[in-house]
């Protein structure tokens, strides 16, 4: 090779590494809640028809849709976690429309869960890893779900799913380990 081709060479695979490293800069750092939280993720991909109709709609008012959607969230997340009433939480999730986001759905399952309708939590938490597969949250929650119907070997493959997904030292891992622990194939209830 020439030094020509040499240089030309270092510099495409500089420029390619430049250009595959994500940007660290503030303004396109957007930080990942894989657990979920008050805040929930973006609801799933949609199919490409009617998205014309959507667009347009959207484009109208979409501060103002994501505002109410936000709060609404959110006081059903408080419903769920600060009060316990499960009961009312799951009328508020339905009510905001958006059961197929992974957060949404993972309330749902869970608020079921906590009323021991394990069967339809079940849907919900597949509905939910339907919709995000590295939802952490809800492997957690469902990993949970497999402690309490005494589903050892599931439990674990949950288990090892959150540690795939955001390492040992997770609270979502810490917790669902210590269930494993707890309650070695007995029904209780976390």
């Amino acid at each position: 090779m020439t030094h020509f081709a040499i240089r030309l060479t270092t510099l495409a695979m500089f420029s390619v590494a430049v250009a595959a490293t994500p940007s660290l800069s503030p303004v396109f750092f957007t930080p990942a809640y894989a657990a979920g939280g008050d805040t929930p993720s973006a609801p799933p991909a949609s199919d490409t028809k009617g998205t014309k109709d959507k667009k347009k709609k959207t484009e109208t008012r979409p501060n103002t849709e994501n505002a109410a959607f936000l709060a609404n969230y959110r006081a059903a997340y408080a419903t769920v976690y600060d009060k316990q009433d499960y009961t009312a939480a799951i009328v508020q999730l339905k009510a905001l429309g958006q059961d197929d986001r992974a957060d949404v759905a993972n309330l749902i399952g869970y608020s079921y869960r906590k009323l021991g309708d394990y069967k339809v939590s079940q849907i919900w938490y597949e509905r939910a890893l339907k919709a995000d597969p590295a939802h952490v949250r809800t492997w957690q929650y469902y990993g949970l779900w497999q402690v309490e119907q005494g589903n050892r070997d599931q439990a674990q493959y949950h288990l090892n799913k959150i540690a795939m997904l955001s390492g040992k030292d997770s609270a979502e891992y810490k917790s669902l380990a210590a269930a494993l622990e707890k309650a070695p194939g007995t029904g209780l209830t976390y």
